[in-house]
């Protein structure tokens, strides 16, 4: 059992596709304690996918752009559990227009809420829960990430804010690992989720990862991504802090095609 009584709190689980939602069905499988949060009319969607997780699920309230509804959630894990051993920050979100084609007609406005949502929300939850955390031994916080060392079609402002998850993720583990708490990344490859499913020239991913990917990839698997970030939670990787982990397949390091088998 790696997460034999571990206590978790994961963020982003929509429906039973999300990557979140994978993390919390192995977590479980795997002896953890978890808590979700879901935030406004959404709330009812993680409500729904919690019911189909085994055991007793509880979601909280968390808009994770609002310090109120942060403090508020350290304040229940505080009285629940006294501490967190691990953190899932599963959050994105841009404006329709920071998507799909128009990088340079995308206003200020729009490209702040997509910064803010999908970037600042991480030092956001770090700050918010360093004190639960760090009353943890050895407590894990892990993002989950899209690779933002190259421009990908469509993208536009989501992988600016990626790329700024990337930077963000450093700095998050300068400032809490002297607290003993570990802050990496998982940079995974397309998955049919909701939020992939909102980004116009999502199709062009799969090609991409057909011809590039020398272990292959299947878009309608999450496991691969979720046992990662299971593993980045756990005790077994207590030397790493501010590294981005790719689970895609291989992609990443491919400069072209690769052969077939």
């Amino acid at each position: 059992m790696l997460l034999d009584g571990k206590k978790l709190l994961i963020t982003g689980v929509l429906d039973p596709r999300s990557i979140a939602f994978a993390v919390a069905d192995t977590a479980l499988s795997q002896g953890a304690e978890v808590v979700l949060t879901g935030f406004g009319r959404t709330r009812r969607l993680t409500e729904r996918s919690a019911g189909r997780l085994s055991g007793d699920v509880e979601v909280l309230e968390l808009d994770a752009t609002s310090d109120e509804d942060v403090a508020a959630v350290a304040q229940d894990l505080q009285s629940r559990w006294g501490r967190l051993d691990g953190l899932l920050h599963a959050i994105g979100f841009a404006p329709a227009s920071c998507l799909g084609g128009g990088f340079l007609d995308a206003p200020w406005e729009d490209v702040a809420t997509a910064l803010r949502v999908s970037t600042y929300s991480y030092a956001a939850l770090g700050r918010g829960f360093a004190d639960l955390l760090a009353a943890a031994d050895g407590a894990s916080v892990v993002g989950l990430d899209f690779d933002a060392q190259v421009a990908w079609p469509g993208y536009d402002w989501m992988g600016v804010a990626k790329a700024g998850l990337e930077s963000a993720n450093r700095y998050l583990a300068r400032e809490l690992g002297p607290r003993g708490v570990r802050v990496n990344l998982v940079a995974a490859g397309p998955l049919n989720t909701m939020a992939a499913r909102s980004i116009d020239g999502f199709g062009e991913f799969e090609t991409v990862w057909k011809e590039r990917a020398p272990l292959g990839w299947d878009l309608g698997d999450p496991k691969p991504v979720a046992r990662t970030v299971c593993a980045l939670l756990s005790d077994w990787t207590p030397g790493i802090t501010g590294e981005i982990v790719h689970v895609d397949g291989g992609v990443h390091a491919m400069g072209a095609g690769v052969p077939s088998a």
